[in-house]
């Protein structure tokens, strides 16, 4: 089995409503996503001959993906006041609302299904909070 690594990496804040600690207040982070793709095989021709798949692809489509959120406050749908949502909008503050409370955990699913759904076969996503602390998730 072969298997190529990129990662990205993005800031942003998040908080964790109902958190009994210190993350239930808005805290920024240089997240960074790694990912692993596999392969049981190389092409055999054309431009991407000896290679699992295009490096250079890999890398360009993670990066899209974690640029989204870049410089931007995640929060799950639902943590904020309606009135203060409606606040920072006004202000242009860049607000990414998910279905999933902003953990390293359920970024590590996210980011994995994402870049399987481009069509890559995924072994697993790590998503770091800090430099020390991540969360993986992997299918097999």
């Amino acid at each position: 089995m072969y298997t190529l690594k990129t990662n990205a990496s993005f800031d942003s804040a998040h908080f964790l409503k109902g958190y009994e600690g210190k993350c239930s207040n808005i805290h920024g982070h240089r997240w960074t996503v790694e990912i692993l793709v596999c392969g049981e095989t190389l092409e055999e021709s054309g431009s991407n001959r000896g290679m699992v798949v295009d490096f250079s692809k890999l890398k360009d489509d993670v990066k899209e993906v974690v640029n989204s959120f870049d410089h931007c406050l995640i929060i799950e749908k639902g943590s904020l006041k309606e009135k203060t949502l409606e606040s920072l909008l006004e202000e242009n503050f860049k607000v990414v609302q998910l279905d999933f409370r902003p953990t390293a955990e359920n970024f590590s699913k996210y980011f994995y299904d994402l870049i399987y759904n481009k069509g890559y076969m995924v072994k697993e996503c790590t998503v770091y909070e800090t430099p020390n602390n991540c969360a993986t998730y992997s299918q097999f």
